[in-house]
């Protein structure tokens, strides 16, 4: 389980595949320079709620992963991913697309 964690202050526990995809969305549009909302959905445990960053060029992010090798990229998550990025809510994390499945993407981590 990996962890973003925004300006020192918020954080948020995400398992390192998806971690690894929003990554790779929010680079994109940073280098784009395209600032973008970015929100997720606390824990009970913590409270419940909702908490949204605004992730900008000067924002101090770290991707935090408890694995060592990256995972497979799955093009359709990240399009899905983009797509709730370039919506006025901003980016927030939705399902891997069903379309890729179980035993293609072990067969994917363990080539890469």
């Amino acid at each position: 389980m990996g962890k973003f964690i925004y300006e020192g202050g918020p954080k948020i526990e995400i398992e390192d595949r998806a971690l690894t995809h929003i990554q790779l969305v929010m680079t994109t549009k940073l280098r784009r320079g395209e600032p973008l909302p970015f929100s997720w959905k606390e824990d009970a445990s913590i409270g419940g709620g909702r908490t949204t960053v605004w992730v900008h060029a000067h924002s101090n992010i770290v991707f935090k992963f408890a694995g060592s090798r990256p995972p497979a990229i799955n093009r359709q998550w990240v399009e899905a991913l983009s797509y709730t990025a370039n919506t006025p809510t901003g980016l927030y994390l939705v399902p891997e697309p069903e379309g890729t499945s179980a035993a293609s993407r072990q067969l994917a981590d363990m080539t890469a």
